[in-house]
């Protein structure tokens, strides 16, 4: 059976009305090709319509007046991290990465993904991109990762999250729950699924992104107000360990696609403080992709 095919992005986004401070960071975007120079992997759960590469990514961040961004590798490259690493390497140090590691790598290999600006791995547990990985995996890669002082990114759907209560437990390095957990705005916030979401928040290892405001979003309609309760939950519960992100290009989007001007302003609706907006956007990224190593 062939990939589904991902639609692309908005082709020219708005400008939005919000400027970010100096330094302020795309703490979850994606590239994607050209696949004639980074294939895509094989299998894979979706292929991508038009290539998404390293110099669409830096104009759109120009264009939205974001300096930095970290680069999450998404699994239409699979463990080839490559693409990726390209385009850190491009950015003068104002990009990072977020890596999906083989279970056969090198000690090597992981230490030129630390040299090429990864600070983190990411594990998927959504169902319908392939579900939860390997627990012995898991556990030895994330042990491995420790010793290079990266954190681990996890990418859950809302109604798992009380299900791996243990295995967050365990982790013995801080850790990212992608796209606000995937809770559903229409549960409002009394639902279980943010309840467990802002429990795990207590824990000092847990950050946050908010990301994702199309998934959150039980409309699925731009531009995505009824995520920003969620939203506004989650950064009071610990706004010191909240990231943003814009998610561009935005794969698997079931119904409106993001205008990625449109999100730079729904964020500055969910957090009107500038002090705020300054540690979300500049300081939390900063501390977590931009640290030396321990």
């Amino acid at each position: 059976m062939s990939a589904k095919v991902a639609r692309p992005p908005v082709a020219a986004p708005s400008t939005p009305a919000y400027r970010p401070p100096p330094g302020a960071c795309d703490a979850h975007c994606h590239v994607f090709g050209p696949p004639e120079r980074f294939p895509y992997a094989e299998p894979r759960p979706y292929t991508p319509s038009e290539p998404a590469p390293k110099e669409r990514l830096a104009r759109l961040h120009a264009h939205l007046g974001l300096e930095r961004a970290v680069i999450v590798q998404a699994t239409p490259h699979g463990t080839d991290n490559t693409a990726m690493l390209d385009a850190i390497a491009a950015s003068g140090g104002a990009y990072r990465g977020v890596a999906l590691v083989a279970p056969d790598i090198t000690d090597a290999g992981l230490e030129a993904l630390h040299a090429g600006g990864v600070r983190a791995a990411r594990f998927n547990f959504v169902k319908h991109l392939g579900g939860a990985p390997d627990p012995a995996y898991f556990d030895r890669t994330v042990q491995r990762v420790r010793t290079l002082g990266w954190h681990v990114e996890l990418h859950f759907d809302a109604l798992d999250l009380g299900t791996y209560a243990d295995l967050l437990a365990r982790i013995p390095v801080p850790y990212v729950v992608d796209h606000m957990g995937r809770v559903k705005s229409e549960g409002g916030r009394d639902q279980p699924a943010l309840a467990n979401l802002l429990a795990l928040l207590r824990d000092g290892r847990c950050h946050v992104k908010l990301s994702g405001a199309e998934r959150v979003s039980s409309s699925g309609r731009r531009p995505f107000d009824d995520a920003v309760p969620i939203a506004r939950a989650i950064v009071e519960a610990a706004p010191d360990r909240v990231i943003w992100g814009t998610d561009w290009p935005h794969p698997n989007v079931p119904n409106d696609m993001p205008d990625d001007g449109e999100l730079v302003d729904l964020f500055a609706r969910i957090v009107d403080d500038a002090a705020l907006r300054q540690r979300i956007l500049v300081d939390n990224p900063t501390r977590l992709y931009w640290k030396e190593r321990a």
